[in-house]
Formats: C-alpha cells, sequence, structure tokens
C-alpha cells in the first residue's frame, strides 16, 4: 500500500451474512484527508464502516486498513485493528450510570492503559480537544445532545487512532450544532487523521465540500 493511504478497497464484495450489499467496491483514502459517505437508508453506508472496523468480514476480495489486510486477518488482530480506529455512532452509546471522566476511564482501562495519572492527563486532553474541558464531572444527561456527541468523539480520540469512522454523528442535532461537530471532524483531519463520515445531511455537504463516495443500486460511486 502507498505510503500516504491508510484504507484501500480493490474488487471488494460487501456483505452482511450471506446478503450482498455492496459489489465490486474499489476507493482508498489517504492520511489526513476527509471522506464523505453518502446514499439513502439501507443502500451500504454503515455495513462498509462495519466492514473497515472488522465487525464484518470481508469476504470477497481486498481491503487493507492502516498494516492490516481485512481479507486475511486474524480474530487475534481484531483488537489491534481496531486501536487504529476511532468510532463516533449517532446515538453516542455512552454509559448512563457514570460521569463524562468515568465514560472514558472505562475505555482507557478496557484498552490496556493501567497508571491512573496518565489515564487522567490522557481524559484531559481529549477533553479540552472537543471544548467541554470543564465538564468532565457531570453525568451524561445533564448534558445537551451536541456535548455529548462531542464526548463521543473524545472517545474516539483516546488511544489516537489513525482513522475516525463517523457513522451519522450529526443525524440526532439541529443545524447549528451539526456545524460545530462538522469543525471538530474537520480539524481532526487537518491534524492528519483520515476521516470518514457517513450522512444523508446534504447542506453539510454543500458547507464543507470534500470528496464524496456514494452507495446507490449496490455500488460505491
Amino acid at each position: 500500500m502507498p505510503l500516504d493511504t491508510i484504507i484501500r478497497f480493490e474488487n471488494a464484495d460487501i456483505f452482511i451474512q450471506d446478503h450482498l450489499v455492496l459489489s465490486d467496491v474499489n476507493f482508498q483514502i489517504n492520511k489526513g484527508e476527509f471522506l464523505f459517505l453518502i446514499g439513502k437508508v439501507g443502500s451500504g453506508k454503515t455495513s462498509l464502516i462495519r466492514t473497515v472496523n472488522a465487525e464484518h468480514p470481508l469476504m470477497k476480495g481486498e481491503g487493507y486498513v492502516s498494516e492490516f489486510s481485512l481479507h486475511e486477518l486474524k480474530r487475534r488482530q481484531i483488537p489491534f485493528l481496531r486501536r487504529k480506529l476511532g468510532i463516533v455512532f449517532q446515538d453516542f452509546q455512552l454509559l448512563t450510570d457514570r460521569t463524562i471522566t468515568e465514560n472514558l476511564a472505562f475505555v482507557l482501562k478496557a484498552t490496556g492503559w493501567k497508571e491512573k495519572t496518565e489515564i487522567e492527563k490522557r481524559i484531559s486532553e481529549v477533553l479540552e480537544r472537543v471544548g467541554l474541558a470543564t465538564k468532565g464531572y457531570k453525568m451524561t444527561h445533564q448534558l445537551s445532545g451536541g456535548e455529548q456527541q462531542r464526548v463521543v468523539i473524545a472517545r474516539a480520540l483516546l488511544n489516537d487512532p489513525e482513522i475516525i469512522l463517523a457513522d451519522e454523528p450529526t443525524g440526532n442535532l439541529d443545524p447549528e450544532t451539526s456545524q460545530d461537530i462538522m469543525g471538530i471532524l474537520t480539524d481532526i483531519s487537518k491534524n492528519g487523521r483520515a476521516v470518514i463520515m457517513a450522512t444523508h445531511n446534504y447542506n453539510l455537504i454543500e458547507k464543507y465540500p470534500a470528496r464524496t463516495l456514494k452507495c446507490e443500486d449496490g455500488k460505491l460511486i
């Protein structure tokens, strides 16, 4: 794979179990590139993202993510692949019985961080990065939808991933908050991380022009 390329798919078929969702998928993304993934609901956007993070196996064709080959991936390699990825979900998936800091500490401990001072330092860095430096003590329900999405982005950045996968990250947010989230995601790509954002919000695409791939009729265009 060329040095600057961080994701590459060649002649890949994307399946959910036995159902073919996208056929003959060919694309590549370079480090620091921002890419929109568009298409109707059910057109294959989420399936493609889930193939990139090895939730769905790649059955046919070739796929490369960082130094991993998806078509040859062993089960024991999946956790190492996922450390290269930060995932931003539409529905937040935060733990509601914990503070923001506790949510982030949970992820760090689960991925092998042990030192309390290192954990605290990393949490304060990512919260500052998303403009929530003073909100770590709050419970998730005390935050607005936009603030919760910022926490999700902070969580995605914890292990300093090379790639951010954002699946409809503004789907539940008002237009003004959506622009705030877009500002954070575009900044992240300017700092050298590749960002793939699945969306059906065409206003955002007009406002933040970037390379766009479309899932349509079982193909990636």
